[in-house]
């Protein structure tokens, strides 16, 4: 697995959502100014909506900003068994069942889904429960998450 490689799509990702979203909320800003959304009573809450989605979009716009930004200035440096887990770390579990999973720590983006060499990665921050009980574990290492009163538990088998 190429943590580079992750690392870049994962940015690519965040651009390409940042930019349908700054569309939609310009879509949305022009919607809640055009003047066929002017109220004509008090009933009439049309141009109303189109503001509060404006706004949420706007909000949403922000949010993909700060977390695309913070993901660029991100330190991508090789595994460090000395510091183990770090943020920038691709990690490969092996849950108790067998199954295995990829994760890619960063500050943002928690949630992400991307595709590489036939393999999904997930983005986890730290604020995740899983994010952060990997924080400087080593390979072989187990870590364990309470999931809606659910023990899960993780080997780590690789990081990069």
């Amino acid at each position: 697995m190429n943590k580079t490689a992750v690392y870049q799509q994962m940015l690519e990702k965040l651009a390409i959502d940042l930019d349908v979203l700054q569309r939609a909320a310009q879509t949305a800003y022009e919607a809640a100014t055009h003047e066929e959304n002017i109220a004509e009573n008090k009933y009439d809450t049309l141009g109303l909506e189109a503001s509060y989605l404006a706004t949420g979009q706007a909000r949403r716009v922000e949010e993909i900003r700060q977390a695309l930004k913070s993901c660029q200035t991100m330190p991508l440096a090789p595994f460090n068994p000395d510091l183990g887990i770090q943020l920038g770390t691709l990690v490969k579990l092996e849950a108790d069942n067998g199954q295995e999973q990829w994760l890619f720590l960063a500050p943002q983006g928690a949630g992400l889904k991307l595709q590489h060499e036939g393999q999904t990665v997930t983005v986890v921050t730290p604020r995740a429960p899983l994010g952060a009980v990997l924080i400087a574990k080593q390979v072989g290492d187990e870590v364990q998450i309470t999931v809606s009163g659910a023990v899960q538990r993780f080997v780590v088998c690789e990081a990069e």
